[in-house]
């Protein structure tokens, strides 16, 4: 009986999710004492289905969980290249994805193909998981530190607050009848939690992980349990597709602060401050009629390499008021690989490496830059990575890089390149040496 209960909890909590379209939003914040601006939103998730429960993994990546042809998996936007690649490959789907507090991982709540439903951390390396508590169905949780989580765990048809000690090998209940939205509290040594014990009226109240003691701070706005932390004293929470804030000790009422239904968002389903408080993430339903009225049918090819192999060959062009080169090989063991030089002034302002492969069915474009003296832009392990989202007989359009064949010998490519939160396309017109 009691794994009747988990399961019918565990559908309520995760699977009823993937049935709404939800998009992830990130946009631009900016506090100045008790004023608030939110601006130039933008889709960052940009998928057909399930996005949700996003973080920030550093100041440039965002992680979520995001649905690819029926398999939710975690995704990571990299800001900086407007780009989105999938960090991990399981039966299973994953959900709530969290940096791990010291560590090149991530940890997210797992739902096997069996009915299972674990924590699991997940190496950003290689994407290798590892069950993390092995006797509580965690469904929502938050680090505390990297050896103490604080979760809403599925217990007959409740979630209840637990917190994990000890590198996560013992646990402890601290309350029942609690929410989805667990977050630590700025400046301070506790984590807030949303009390569900009165069915009309729900509280914020602070935990002390360590000694258990419980505080009331606030009431939600009615029936809505997400919330975030702009600072100790100010929660944001969201309803249908406004957003409001309440200040502790000052604010008797929830106050709006922004109207984002000019971003098609029907209703705010989870919401998220940076660290440096520059940047918020809202994830909510959006209105897909507008568009279902403007579907134009495309004829895609298979992903398959040879169904691109034009790209080969040497191409010259002209781009930020230089010359460019790329060098493209023929299709081979799976890839095809590239070299890319900017020429300024008969200088080497930087070079370029690239591939693209064949994987899970699909193709991806990596690539990683160097300066003139070969020194990298980014770290050892770290590429710029450009997952596919169509292919058709003469374009191949990657998130955030489209190549299209104009001819035999021209082919243009188009670059989004992302600046101070604003992304440009830069066309390269390039014509083929013979």
């Amino acid at each position: 009986m009691n794994n009747i209960f988990k399961l019918s909890l565990l559908f309520l909590t995760i699977a009823s999710f993937a049935q709404s379209d939800t998009e992830v939003f990130l946009f631009d914040l900016e506090t100045n004492n008790a004023n608030i601006k939110i601006q130039n939103g933008k889709n960052i998730s940009n998928n057909e289905g399930y996005d949700n429960q996003p973080s920030f993994l550093d100041e440039r990546y965002i992680i979520f969980a995001s649905t690819r042809n029926g398999q939710t998996d975690i995704a990571k936007y990299d800001t900086r290249y407007n780009a989105k690649i999938w960090i991990n490959h399981t039966e299973g789907g994953e959900y709530s994805p969290l940096k791990i507090p010291n560590k090149h991982e991530v940890s997210a709540v797992r739902l096997d193909t069996n009915g299972k439903q674990r924590l699991y951390t997940y190496s950003l390396s290689n994407g290798n998981s590892t069950e993390l508590i092995e006797d509580l169905v965690v469904a929502y949780y938050n680090w505390y530190n990297e050896n103490t989580i604080v979760s809403a765990v599925i217990e007959d048809k409740d979630l209840n607050l637990y917190t994990s000690f000890n590198s996560l090998k013992s646990n402890r209940k601290y309350d029942t009848k609690i929410g989805r939205s667990i977050h630590k509290i700025p400046n301070s040594s506790l984590v807030s939690y949303i009390s569900k014990k009165d069915s009309i009226t729900w509280q914020i109240r602070s935990l002390d992980p360590l000694s258990g003691k419980t505080k009331f701070m606030a009431n939600t706005l009615p029936m809505v349990e997400d919330i975030c932390w702009l600072d100790e004293n100010t929660i944001l929470s969201g309803k249908a597709n406004r957003l409001y804030k309440f200040t502790l000790h000052k604010d008797k009422d929830w106050k709006q602060i922004a109207d984002l239904s000019s971003y098609d968002i029907l209703n705010i389903t989870r919401i998220l401050v940076n660290n440096t408080t520059s940047k918020l993430l809202v994830t909510g339903d959006i209105n897909t009629s507008k568009n279902e009225n403007n579907i134009t049918a495309v004829n895609t090819v298979a992903p398959k390499l040879e169904n691109i192999s034009w790209i080969s060959g040497t191409w010259h062009g002209e781009a930020f008021g230089g010359k460019t080169e790329e060098i493209w090989s023929e299709p081979s063991a799976g890839s095809m690989m590239a070299t890319f030089k900017l020429i300024n002034d008969n200088k080497v302002t930087f070079y370029e490496i690239e591939i693209i492969r064949e994987i899970e069915n699909s193709l991806i474009l990596q690539l990683k830059h160097f300066g003139s003296d070969l020194k990298g832009w980014e770290t050892k392990d770290e590429t710029v990575d450009f997952p596919l989202k169509e292919i058709t007989e003469n374009k191949v359009v990657f998130e955030g890089m489209t190549f299209e064949k104009v001819s035999e010998t021209e082919m243009n490519i188009y670059v989004d390149i992302t600046d101070n939160g604003k992304t440009e396309t830069v066309k390269f017109n390039y014509k083929k040496k013979l």
